[in-house]
């Protein structure tokens, strides 16, 4: 009973520890044994869990629009949270256990009781809800989104009674026993909000993912993209004053993490069970960690065919050829040259594993390209950054484009020109003789854009978790195209011969879209797992990439 992909949450409660998956499950666990208890799942991935006080009741958020509540010990499902029109990111009880708040990429914060009635709503972010706390005395919630304000509800009527409006994103925050709310932002910034009062405490060299409070002992903990994770006292609200910092291991997620009872910070992982940091020792315990099998990644090279995923580990046609030590999230083919990178920072080649170069954050995706007769590639990073580098022989930094706030999630040439989205919804083009942009749009898709590809001199193509495909032509206007996803869009690549796009879902799902008749052709799912990346290759088919560690054909 372990899990098959990346750990999104974790929650801890006596020697009870909780794990939410991106396999769908979520599972429980003894501390004190390290083996699972009990198991249950969800339509779709996990995004968090949480114990009730009393630690009688586990819930968990969930891509399948739900939050669900599980009985303890057996993990028997009690009750259904339904009601929003998004992934669920975060779900919490009240203190007094009398209520679930839960928020979403739908820009609401629901109230339901433990029966799953929805007793009220909380409209007024202008930006996806990313997590949420509870005052206290069970009054009020707290939420952050990437509209980049903390609002405070009244948890009875939903009316929102204060606003910090810090003009910047913060993806996590915790509340103490005295009311004191800590967050943390987008420039690596510890936020205490106390009253009318708001510090910020510089504490990591890019955006904090995740904080973690113990108020009985007066910790905080913050994980960042910038690979670290650091220790706060913070007892009795004083200013945050660090006790300790760590570099995380390759296997470790910034994403989730808790702190156990003794004080040690339990993390979640892109492996098959959780990682233990011990503050006192400052020692890390990733021995039960196995990696995952899960894909990110398919690319053919000279007829051969390369894979990577979260293990790091770059195959050749089904036999590993070198392994990179930390999960990677693409490959890039580049003359005889093939190039991968992830979750470290470090761009690799992927052939021997030697890092050819290191950022401060993840690197998320990439393209290859020739300009004026020499070869460069592109990567996009978690930081809102493009990477260019000139690759004649062993690639070197020429260029870095600073585009957006937010991740970089897919990039694509055509003409001269680089495009790029964002997660933030944005697309941009740029010359790459210069650097220099030629036209950028705002909200380019209602929800987070996820990829894109050239579709021919003129056009690129765009993904998105509003399950749309758009066809942008060179002005900068688009012909929009609802798929037939039900889920999130993630990938999409076109075949050589211009006349056919496959996409991709987080929910398995493959759609053919014939570019001359305008219309979807064919759709199916190969998978129970997400497809994680799609590319065209010499036989004349498109090779889709799936988090269950399979490769699934398809012909046009």
């Amino acid at each position: 009973m372990l899990h098959e992909g990346p750990i999104a949450g974790i929650a801890a409660h006596g020697d009870l520890v909780a794990t939410a998956g991106y396999d769908n499950k979520l599972i429980l666990w003894d501390n004190k044994t390290r083996k699972a208890l009990a198991r249950a799942t969800h339509d779709h991935l996990i995004n968090n869990c949480a114990f009730s006080a009393d630690g009688r009741w586990l819930v968990s958020a969930s891509s399948d629009y739900s939050a669900r509540l599980w009985a303890l010990p057996t993990m028997r499902l009690q009750a259904v949270l339904p009601g929003h029109g998004d992934d669920v990111d975060m779900a919490v009880f009240s203190p007094d256990d009398q209520r679930i708040a839960t928020c979403a990429l739908d820009r609401l914060v629901r109230i339901f009781n433990l029966q799953g009635q929805c007793l009220t709503t909380c409209v007024g972010h202008g930006g996806n809800v990313l997590s949420l706390a509870w005052t206290p005395d069970s009054h009020y919630v707290v939420s952050t989104s990437v509209d980049g304000t903390i609002r405070r509800w009244d948890a009875c009527s939903g009316e929102e009674v204060q606003t910090n409006d810090l003009k910047i994103r913060t993806d996590s925050l915790e509340i103490s026993a005295s009311g004191v709310i800590y967050a943390g932002d987008d420039l690596g910034r510890i936020v205490v909000i106390e009253g009318d009062s708001t510090r910020f405490f510089t504490a990591h060299a890019a955006g904090i993912k995740k904080v973690a409070l113990n108020s009985k002992n007066g910790q905080l903990v913050c994980l960042s993209y910038d690979r670290s994770m650091s220790i706060w006292n913070v007892a009795n609200d004083q200013t945050p004053v660090e006790i300790g910092r760590t570099q995380l291991p390759e296997t470790v997620w910034a994403r989730a993490a808790t702190i156990l009872e003794d004080g040690r910070v339990a993390t979640g992982t892109f492996g098959s069970t959780y990682a233990i940091f011990d503050v006192q020792t400052a020692t890390w315990d990733v021995q039960a960690v196995a990696a995952s099998a899960a894909l990110n990644d398919v690319l053919e090279v000279h007829g051969h065919i390369y894979t990577v995923g979260d293990a790091g580990k770059v195959c050749q046609d089904g036999s590993e050829v070198a392994e990179m030590g930390s999960l990677c999230n693409f490959l890039l083919g580049s003359g005889d040259q093939v190039l991968t990178g992830g979750q470290m920072g470090q761009l690799f080649d992927a052939l021997t594993g030697q890092v050819i170069y290191t950022h401060h954050s993840p690197l998320n995706c990439g393209v290859a390209y020739e300009h004026a007769g020499q070869p460069f590639v592109a990567i996009g990073c978690y930081t809102g950054e493009v990477l260019i580098f000139n690759a004649s022989h062993k690639p070197v930094l020429h260029q870095v484009l600073k585009i957006y706030e937010n991740a970089v999630k897919g990039l694509s040439f055509s003409q001269g020109e680089l495009f790029s989205v964002c997660a933030n919804t944005d697309i941009a083009w740029h010359r790459v003789s210069d650097g220099s942009l030629v036209k950028r749009i705002n909200k380019a898709h209602d929800k987070i854009t996820n990829d894109c590809c050239a579709v021919d001199e003129h056009h690129f193509a765009t993904v998105s978790r509003d399950r749309s495909l758009r066809i942008w032509n060179d002005q900068g206007t688009a012909e929009v195209y609802p798929s037939p996803h039900p889920n999130s869009v993630k990938c999409i690549s076109i075949n050589d011969e211009k006349s056919h796009l496959l996409t991709g879902s987080y929910g398995g799902t493959l759609a053919m879209f014939d570019l001359k008749q305008k219309r979807w052709t064919q759709f199916e799912r190969p998978t129970m797992s997400g497809i994680s990346s799609i590319t065209w290759d010499t036989k004349g088919q498109f090779l889709a990439s799936s988090y269950d560690g399979n490769i699934y054909a398809v012909h046009a």
